[in-house]
């Protein structure tokens, strides 16, 4: 079938595989937005980057919050783990209005930026705590879930036959984006300037935001790159690759579809616990590492490494999964994320400032990689067109991660001390990587019974 799309001029054709998905093919990158596909890999990156610091820097703050609000590190825990759940709660109502067409990217990106400069206001000038949870947990973190949802979703559209690499590159700017922060509330700020650092950071990040933006525009629905036909084998290795490990969905579940699937509440399980570890950790390696002895600088250059590397492995992991399949990736990960904690504890109560501080980089990349390969996995699994609903869901496993990870994990720390918890954090660890081993995309096949198909887009792969 051939038509033309109401917005353009282009003419299209509409195809479908042997399982009846369709494909919107003819179309380049340029036809619909005037510019290569590559500018939103780069965008999205920026808006994630600008929206970092708000998880990733903000205990670093900690002790400057506390002396100059008098608010006790209770409140700074309680504080991440409210901004943590609108942060995830955001993702699915966002997902549904951005594909109902009532929420364009560019506005989502709008009230990101919004919210993120909110919350550094409310940080900076709070006359009481309250103002702060309102300010910086829930109007900060519903605008970090809308970029975050926005920015991940509309990389894996731009790139529907190779969008692990792309993903994961996106998904770590949401981690590395907050190194200098990390120092910057570390080192310099104090009670003297900590109102004018707090605005211009949320200025900076509003900025970054909103800036990014504003050059945001979705692909039509079923689109599929014109260099790439979805029902034959490509010349391109790394795409007939990508493919054959990680084939695309049956076809393009709608968030009802989707949630009747079992497949989908292992992921949100599996992603509850690992995002539970991932937080866990961020909010308890500065406490800690000071409590081990540690000098400041040693415990600010710990937390920056553990967030490039939280960053940098998001992209690494996405390239990796695309060369040796999603789920096959998802149980190392969840290995490395359950022994790193391990790790952590033993290198800082042995005083072991290397060891320390290679554990810190390793947990930073478990932790890290799950986001990027949940995502890929859902529109793997689900299809690309209602992904920002079908990821929202899982992604909400967050709600709860957050509020765990920060705020219980701190209750546990006071039970059972920095040991029990982060033994406890381990082993929930490596459970979740027993748990991945049961993932499989729905509606398809095990293709240990069936007969291989010489069309690779369409098989299921171990």
């Amino acid at each position: 079938m051939t038509t033309t799309d109401f917005t353009t001029s282009v003419p299209y054709r509409e195809v479908t595989d042997r399982n009846g998905r369709l494909y919107r093919i003819g179309e380049t990158d340029r036809d619909i937005m005037g510019r290569p596909r590559w500018t939103m890999v780069l965008f999205p990156w920026m808006g994630m980057m600008g929206i970092s610091s708000s998880e990733y820097a903000f205990t670093s703050a900690e002790d400057t919050l506390h002396e100059a609000h008098l608010w006790d590190s209770g409140h700074i825990f309680w504080l991440m783990g409210v901004w943590v759940f609108f942060q995830a709660a955001v993702a699915f109502p966002a997902g549904q209005l951005r594909e109902s067409g009532r929420l364009p990217a560019r506005y989502a990106m709008m009230l990101g930026a919004l919210g993120t400069v909110l919350g550094y206001l409310s940080l900076a000038f709070a006359p009481h705590v309250i103002v702060a949870y309102i300010g910086f947990g829930m109007f900060s973190g519903i605008g970090a879930g809308l970029v975050y949802a926005t920015c991940v979703n509309m990389v894996g559209k731009w790139y529907p036959e190779r969008k692990g690499g792309k993903t994961g590159m996106v998904n770590g700017g949401f981690a590395y984006g907050s190194v200098p922060f990390v120092f910057l509330f570390t080192s310099y700020m104090d009670l003297s300037n900590y109102e004018t650092v707090l605005v211009l950071v949320g200025v900076i990040c509003c900025t970054v935001v909103a800036v990014s933006g504003w050059f945001f525009k979705d692909p039509p629905k079923n689109w599929w790159p014109s260099q790439v036909d979805p029902l034959k084998t490509s010349d391109d290795p790394r795409v007939v690759r990508a493919l054959a490990k990680n084939p695309p969905a049956v076809k393009q579940y709608t968030p009802r579809e989707a949630a009747r699937t079992p497949v989908l509440w292992m992921m949100w399980f599996c992603l509850l616990c690992t995002a539970g570890i991932n937080i866990f950790g961020i909010a308890m390696q500065v406490p800690f590492g000071k409590e081990m002895g540690f000098a400041g600088g040693i415990v600010a250059t710990a937390m920056s490494l553990k967030a490039i590397v939280n960053g940098t492995g998001r992209g690494v992991i996405g390239w990796i999964s695309d060369r040796y399949g999603r789920r096959n990736t998802l149980v190392i990960v969840c290995i490395v994320l359950g022994c790193s904690q391990f790790g952590v504890f033993l290198s800082g109560n042995m005083g072991s400032m290397p060891f320390f501080l290679f554990c810190s980089m390793v947990s930073g990349f478990g932790g890290g990689a799950i986001f990027p390969l949940f995502a890929a996995m859902t529109a793997d699994y689900f299809g690309e067109n209602n992904n920002a609903s079908n990821y929202g869901m899982v992604y909400s496993s967050k709600l709860i991660s957050g509020l765990v990870g920060s705020g219980v994990g701190a209750l546990v720390v006071s039970a059972w001390g920095y040991g029990g918890a982060f033994a406890l954090a381990g082993c929930i660890g490596l459970g979740s990587a027993v748990l991945a081993l049961f993932l499989r995309a729905p509606g398809r096949p095990d293709p240990r019974r069936v007969v291989p198909n010489p069309h690779p887009i369409g098989e299921e792969m171990a």
